[in-house]
């Protein structure tokens, strides 16, 4: 019994963890992968944003046929 006074918080803590955190942000090996700087798909001091070649990214997974505006 003194195991679960234990098992059961850690357990709602990892459940919570997991559901709390987000699943995607862009990364170092995506800017490697296309050659582009961050601030192409974020704006400027905004990383959580997404610019219209960000948005596009995040669809296709690549900006191969991305036309900017």
């Amino acid at each position: 019994m003194k195991a679960f006074r234990f098992i059961i918080p850690a357990l709602i803590f990892v459940f919570g963890l997991a559901l709390f955190t987000p699943g995607t942000y862009g990364k170092p090996e995506d800017s490697k992968k296309t050659g582009e700087k961050c601030v192409t798909c974020h704006p400027p001091g905004k990383m959580k944003e997404l610019t219209e070649a960000g948005k596009y990214y995040k669809e296709k997974r690549t900006l191969d046929g991305y036309k900017k505006k």
